[in-house]
C-alpha cells in the first residue's frame, strides 16, 4: 500500500503555507518596482532598439529587491517591538505564522544575492558604472528599516522610496538599453517617484498612531494626518498636471491615458479621510498603490502607442 500524499489536509496546508510567503512579501507593494522597469523599457524602445534579456534581469533583479525590503521592514519591526499579532498591512510571518526572525532575514538576503548576481550580468552587458548605482540603491532598501537610525523613522521615507524605486529605476531601465539618460526620461520618471512615494505615505498614515508612540518621526507625524492627507492629495495633483506639462513641451500626447487613473487617486485620498483605525485605512491604501500601477501602465501603453504609429 503506498501513502496517498494528495489528501485534502495536506493539499490544504501546502496552500495554507503559500498563502503565508506570498503575503510576506506583501504583493501589492511589488507593482512600485514593475512598473518604473516597464515604463523606462517603454521610454527607450522609442529611440533604440530593446534587449529583452535585459529587461527581464532588470525587472526580476528590481522585484526581487522590493521583496527583500519588505522582509527586511518585517524582520526590523519586529526587532524593535513595532509589530504585534495585531498589527494591520504587515506580512506577519514572525508574530502571526511563528517563522523565526533568522528565517526572514536568511530568505530577504537570498532574494539581494540572486539580485546581485543579475545586477552582475546588467553591468556585464551595459556599463560598470551601474554597480554603484544598484549598490546604493540596494543599501538604501536595507538602511530603509535597518541601520541605527531607519529612514523609515525620519520624514524622508517617502523621498527616499520615491527616489530609489521610482525614479532611479525607471533611468537605469532605460540606461541599460540606450547606454545614456535622455532628458525626456528624466522628466518621465518624476510622477512615477511621486507616486511610488505616495505609497510610503499611505503606509505611514495608516500606521501614524503606532508610530508616533514608538517615538518615531515619519512625515504624516511631522505634518499631523489631516496636513499629511492634504499632502497626499497635492502630489496627487502634481503628478496629473506634470503629464499635461509633458504634452505642452512635445512629448506625445497619448501618454494623458494615464488620467484614466485619476478615479483610483480621488479614492485614496478621499478614502483617509476621517479615518483613525489601521483596518479602516486599507481600501485607501490599496487604492493608492493602484494608481501607482494604473499610472504607469497607461502611461507606458501612450508612449507603445506612439512608438508604434511613428
Amino acid at each position: 500500500m503506498h501513502s496517498d500524499h494528495n489528501n485534502p489536509a495536506e493539499l490544504l496546508q501546502e496552500k495554507r503555507t503559500w498563502k503565508i510567503w506570498w503575503e510576506l512579501i506583501r504583493p501589492h507593494t511589488l507593482t512600485a518596482a514593475f512598473v518604473p522597469v516597464l515604463l523606462g523599457t517603454v521610454i527607450a524602445l522609442i529611440e533604440e532598439d530593446v534587449n529583452g534579456l535585459l529587461f527581464a534581469a532588470m525587472m526580476i533583479a528590481s522585484i526581487l529587491i522590493q521583496a527583500a525590503t519588505n522582509l527586511f521592514n518585517e524582520y526590523y519591526d519586529f526587532k524593535r517591538g513595532l509589530d504585534t499579532e495585531k498589527s494591520v498591512g504587515i506580512g506577519g510571518g514572525i508574530v502571526r505564522h511563528g517563522m523565526t526572525p533568522k528565517l526572514i532575514m536568511t530568505l530577504a538576503l537570498s532574494m539581494y544575492g540572486i539580485a546581485l548576481l543579475l545586477g552582475i550580468y546588467i553591468c556585464a552587458e551595459s556599463s560598470w558604472w551601474l554597480a554603484a548605482v544598484g549598490l546604493i540603491c540596494m543599501a538604501v532598501g536595507y538602511l530603509y528599516t535597518g541601520g541605527p537610525l531607519p529612514i523609515s523613522s525620519t520624514p524622508f521615507g517617502e523621498l527616499f522610496s520615491g527616489l530609489f524605486m521610482g525614479c532611479f529605476i525607471i533611468l537605469i531601465a532605460y540606461f541599460i538599453q540606450t547606454g545614456y539618460v535622455s532628458p525626456l526620461a528624466i522628466w518621465i520618471s518624476v510622477p512615477s517617484g511621486i507616486l511610488v512615494g505616495l505609497i510610503n505615505m499611505g503606509n505611514n498614515l495608516r500606521d501614524h498612531d503606532g508610530d508616533k508612540a514608538n517615538g518615531r518621526k515619519t512625515l504624516p507625524i511631522v505634518l499631523g494626518p489631516k496636513r499629511g492627507i492634504t499632502f497626499m492629495g497635492i502630489m496627487f495633483a502634481v503628478s496629473y498636471l506634470w503629464l499635461i506639462g509633458l504634452v505642452l513641451f512635445g512629448t506625445t500626447p497619448w501618454i494623458l491615458l494615464a488620467f484614466l487613473s485619476l478615479p483610483k487617486a480621488i479614492q485614496a485620498t478621499k478614502g483617509f479621510r476621517g479615518k483613525t483605525e489601521p483596518i479602516s485605512m486599507m481600501p485607501a491604501m490599496k487604492a493608492t498603490a493602484q494608481t501607482n500601477t494604473f499610472f504607469g501602465l497607461l502611461m507606458a501603453i501612450g508612449l507603445f502607442i506612439s512608438y508604434l504609429i511613428q
